[in-house]
């Protein structure tokens, strides 16, 4: 595989600050881009000291796409928020919630004053049954991707109120059989999860766990959906073999509510999950659709409306090229006898 000049079990280079003339391509690349990818790219691939990683990040909040995002939002604390309850959760992708859910992405620091006054609006303006929550204002029941997305962005940027933990709660109490979630269950009665709904859920326990992380009930929840994925070899049916979706194994950025099989890896590699075989497959996919430079495409992206589009469609995309060396790296150090 060509990694664009990376070597996945170290980077060749001691000194990732502002002098890289010496990094391989790729990574020159990438360090090249918005604060959003430099900081990702000194964390996790180059093993930058933490002050270097702390003082990039924060530069999301003053720079490039991550200001440009704050600047969207109303003077109300909102995103697009037009009338009446429009804004939080719709229009996609421009409402408040999916605004605050790419800056999640982006890395906006915990805390930071904006994002917490839009989490808080989310949570206010919710509609709660039995500690799930919904956005709708027609439909009377819990679910479990929108009790997800807010777990996370209330667990991400630091907003302390009991309602996350009743959330939490019904979140971890909603888990099926199989290991995973669907946000259909509650209302018309599914019983097999979804990988779109898992891999919501699957995000919001892993920030919970991060802030408490000596609580076995999200440890063994985790493992779980870990199952649930693995049984599918992250996207195929665990009855046939077949690809479930073939959307499954295309790379977007950014993935809204969508589940794709960087969107599963990036997970896994982030919470540092153990190897297993099952993995392969879908690393296999990732490897293949790999440029002759060296980069990773964009090769669909999600309709709706957007404050800006970050890349192209087709092109060279920093964001996959990122999150596809990051999981390489994170293969290359658990998987036995390693040769991606």
């Amino acid at each position: 595989m060509n990694n664009g000049g990376m070597r996945t079990k170290g980077t060749g280079s001691s000194s990732p600050g502002a002098e890289h003339h010496d990094l391989p391509p790729t990574l020159d690349w990438l360090l090249e881009g918005d604060a959003s990818i430099r900081w990702q790219t000194m964390q996790d691939l180059l093993d930058a000291p933490h002050d270097v990683v702390d003082a990039e990040r924060a530069r999301v909040s003053t720079t490039g796409w991550g200001r440009r995002l704050l600047d969207h939002q109303d003077s109300d604390g909102r995103w697009d928020g037009g009338l009446h309850s429009r804004g939080l959760y719709g229009p996609k992708w421009t409402s408040t919630a999916y605004t605050l859910l790419l800056l999640r992405r982006l890395g906006l620091e915990p805390g930071h004053s904006q994002a917490l006054l839009g989490v808080n609006l989310l949570w206010d303006h919710a509609r709660y049954f039995d500690g799930g929550l919904t956005a709708a204002v027609t439909i009377d029941a819990p679910e479990a991707c929108i009790t997800s997305m807010y777990v996370t962005l209330a667990r991400s940027f630091g907003l302390d109120d009991p309602r996350v933990d009743t959330a939490l709660a019904w979140l971890l109490a909603n888990q099926l059989p199989d290991g995973g979630w669907n946000c259909r269950t509650v209302q018309f009665g599914d019983s097999h999860s979804s990988f779109h709904s898992s891999i919501s859920a699957l995000d919001a326990i892993a920030e919970a766990r991060r802030v408490e992380p000596n609580r076995p009930d999200l440890s063994a929840a985790i493992a779980r959906g870990t199952e649930f994925f693995l049984n599918h070899h992250l996207y195929k049916s665990h009855r046939t073999g077949a690809v479930v979706n073939p959307a499954f194994t295309r790379l977007s950025y950014p993935p809204r509510w969508r589940y794709d099989i960087l969107r599963g890896l990036d997970y896994f590699a982030a919470i540092d999950a153990p190897w297993d075989d099952r993995y392969a497959d879908a690393l296999d996919v990732v490897v293949g659709r790999q440029r002759s430079d060296g980069r990773w495409p964009v090769q669909q992206k999600h309709p709706g409306k957007v404050w800006f589009d970050m890349e192209k469609t087709g092109g060279p995309s920093r964001w996959n090229t990122l999150r596809a060396l990051r999981v390489l790296r994170w293969a290359d150090r658990h998987r036995p006898n390693s040769d991606i």
